[in-house]
């Protein structure tokens, strides 16, 4: 469960700022950026900051 949401949460931001880029500014496109260097971040490291987010919402896994 933890992971679709965590899945769709990065997907939203990732839209989103694209097109916040295409209609408001291009430096959107720094947080596409930043949402992309923590995905590949969490795939070497295992460790998530939205996950530990979830949790303590109390998403269960």
């Amino acid at each position: 469960m933890i992971n679709r949401i965590i899945r769709a949460v990065a997907g939203s931001f990732i839209l989103i700022s694209v097109i916040l880029a295409i209609y408001i500014n291009l430096n959107w496109l720094w947080f596409t950026a930043f949402v992309g260097i923590n995905l590949l971040q969490s795939s070497f490291t295992k460790w998530c900051l939205m996950e530990d987010i979830l949790k303590k919402v109390g998403v269960k896994d």
